[in-house]
């Protein structure tokens, strides 16, 4: 684990490094790793929901990759490179697939060109430091269109992103404008923090994290405020559930799971 260079803003907890703790990752610094190990302890619920969206992410890519036959991802919010990486899942199934990745904290730039290399020759990927919420941005990157067609289907991943979007910041809008630029045909894989199952718990724990100055606060939504981010849009088969519960790969699944996600096509 990384103890400090102030030039990549150790002094000051991000969401991606607090995640990357949480996953038993060692890209992260010490203020990271107060806040993870403080989170696991009041709220073991959290690090299980967190590994649980991670295999959820691994499902979802593998599915449009195999079945729906999505050829390019665009995935903003990718935070610390963890194997097997999105790019790894997809290439996997589909060799020549093409994933831009995106994010805005300069430690993942740091470590993008190492670890998010092609799984195979044919495959391409490219890393953009950018920010969510700026979708205009990212969509105009000469780099991103000289990877994606955007005239062909694209698979659009927001792996436990939005969340970190207040509501002044209209995570709604962003999502339209993104989804827009997208033909039809392309997918929307999202995953949210949701309250749901223990309101109090999760009001707590947005909270603490606010308390603790990380450097974006989380928002937990409901379940049916996670379903109106899939408006216009043709949600798969079994909806917006616990992540656990989407086309899980067996039957031991965890009781309460404050993830939830979805995946749907823009007809």
């Amino acid at each position: 684990m990384h103890e400090g260079s102030a030039a990549l803003g150790d002094a000051r907890p991000h969401p991606a490094r607090v995640y990357d703790c949480l996953l038993e990752g060692k890209d992260n610094y010490l203020a990271d790793q107060e806040v993870a190990e403080e989170l696991a302890a009041r709220w073991p619920e959290i690090q299980q929901g967190v590994r649980e969206n991670r295999r959820w992410m691994h499902r979802a890519v593998r599915y449009l990759a195999r079945e729906a036959g999505i050829r390019q991802f665009l995935d903003i919010g990718t935070g610390i490179p963890t194997r097997p990486n999105l790019h790894e899942v997809a290439q996997e199934v589909e060799p020549t697939a093409r994933v831009a990745y995106v994010d805005n904290d300069p430690l993942v730039l740091n470590h993008a060109e190492a670890l998010l290399t092609p799984l195979t020759e044919q495959g391409r990927t490219i890393y953009l430091q950018a920010d969510l919420r700026q979708p205009g941005r990212i969509l105009a990157s000469e780099r991103l269109n000289a990877l994606l067609d955007l005239r062909e289907p694209v698979g659009l991943t927001l792996v436990a992103i939005l969340h970190f979007l207040e509501e002044s910041e209209r995570p709604e809008a962003i999502l339209e404008e993104l989804v827009a630029a997208l033909p039809s045909g392309s997918y929307v894989a999202l995953s949210h923090a949701c309250g749901d199952a223990a309101p109090a718990s999760a009001k707590d724990a947005a909270a603490f994290y606010r308390e603790r100055e990380v450097s974006a606060p989380v928002v937990p939504r409901s379940e049916a405020r996670i379903n109106g981010f899939f408006a216009g849009l043709e949600l798969l088969e079994p909806g917006v559930v616990p992540v656990s519960q989407w086309h899980p790969d067996g039957p031991d699944l965890p009781e309460a799971v404050w993830f939830y996600g979805g995946v749907a096509r823009k007809p």
